[in-house]
């Protein structure tokens, strides 16, 4: 497991055509990175979620969503504040976190809605 958490795993990046395919009908849950280059906060979870990536690997796909390249899904999404995760499952949203959110309640909120399968 220790070796698994180290490895860099990029997540999947989506943008505005591929979020349908990527996001909601993928066959399994996604956690969504809504972010931005110039956004310090988004820059300090980046290698947090990269970690994240290689930790749920297989459990979970892990992608990212540059709001600025991609204004399309973030407005249809109501992304006002950045970062924001977003928990998605079958096409829907399960759970949302605003802000550069420390690793382990990241990774707790996930689990536990794996679970709540």
């Amino acid at each position: 497991m220790h070796s698994k958490a180290t490895t860099t795993i990029a997540p999947i990046e989506v943008t505005d055509s591929t979020f349908v395919q990527e996001l909601l009908q993928s066959p399994q849950p996604v956690l969504l990175d809504c972010w931005a280059p110039w956004c310090g906060p988004c820059r300090t979870i980046a290698p947090v979620m990269e970690e994240l990536t290689a930790v749920l690997a297989g459990d979970v796909k892990v992608a990212k969503l540059n709001v600025d390249e991609n204004p399309g899904f973030a407005s249809r999404l109501g992304i006002q504040s950045i970062p924001t995760l977003l928990f998605f499952r079958n096409g829907q949203i399960l759970d949302k976190m605003i802000g550069a959110t420390p690793r382990a309640k990241i990774e707790a909120a996930v689990r536990r809605r794996l679970r709540d399968q």
